[in-house]
């Protein structure tokens, strides 16, 4: 079976971040052979007054392939414990699990997960949610928070359009020159494209900007790319987007 594994409010301004805390777990699923941990995405949700976060307000989601039903149980307990030992104190911890393949309302938690990136949502509309779907949902201390934001992550992932990917790509290669299928054949990312335009490919060039980073899009890991200025042009069409224009995604 397919399984997501989203969780929420770990970390705290001076702790290790979230993303840090999902990336240990998928590694430990891997190394105990109970399923294929996917890549981890972050999800950005509402920042208001009324919300209280430690950091950013944002949940870390990645899928795993291969479960087998008996092996739910040990990712369950392993998540559990891994949020309860290492989550930073004064942190909400939420923790959602999300089967798949039994999952008969797939628009219902997207709908919560888009919900939850403009409106003030409450830990009771969380549970509600997740007792209709039939979703694992826990907190794992403080006042339990994050599960609205556990929840609203596994339901921005499983939308596909929403979200960066964890990680980057070609740390300390800054202005090299690569075409788009050098860059598609030695990483995981699906298609590069021009924000909003046309799909690269084979030898097109692009130069590596600061900080090489993707985001989900259409169920994909994309590479936004646009057109470089000035002397860049000389060296290739292309450059990857700005943090600040990643930013928004």
């Amino acid at each position: 079976m397919k399984i997501l594994v989203c969780i929420d409010d770990t970390d705290s301004l001076d702790s290790r971040g979230t993303g840090a805390l999902a990336l240990e777990i998928s590694q430990r699923i891997l190394e105990k052979g109970w399923g294929s941990p996917k890549f981890i995405s972050r999800h950005q949700l509402y920042v208001h007054e009324d919300i209280p976060y430690t950091s950013h307000n944002s949940a870390m989601c990645f899928e795993v392939d291969g479960v087998q039903a008996e092996n739910l149980k040990n990712i369950r307990d392993l998540c559990i414990d891994y949020l309860e030992r290492e989550s930073a104190q004064g942190s909400d911890p939420g923790l959602c699990i999300v089967e798949l393949d039994r999952l008969t309302d797939r628009e219902g938690l997207i709908g919560f997960g888009k919900k939850a990136k403009e409106n003030v949502l409450t830990k009771k509309d969380a549970y509600g949610m997740a007792l209709k779907l039939g979703v694992h949902l826990s907190e794992h201390g403080g006042t339990g928070g994050g599960v609205i934001g556990a929840l609203a992550g596994a339901g921005l992932r499983l939308y596909g359009d929403d979200g960066r990917i964890k990680g980057k790509y070609f740390v300390g290669r800054q202005g090299e020159v690569m075409t788009a299928e050098e860059i598609l054949q030695s990483t995981n990312i699906d298609e590069i494209r021009e924000e909003n335009g046309k799909a690269l490919g084979g030898q097109e060039r692009i130069v590596l900007g600061e900080k090489v980073k993707a985001v989900l899009m259409e169920g994909k890991v994309m590479l936004l790319v646009e057109r470089t200025e000035g002397a860049l042009r000389d060296r290739a069409e292309w450059i990857n987007l700005p943090k600040s224009k990643i930013r928004k995604y």
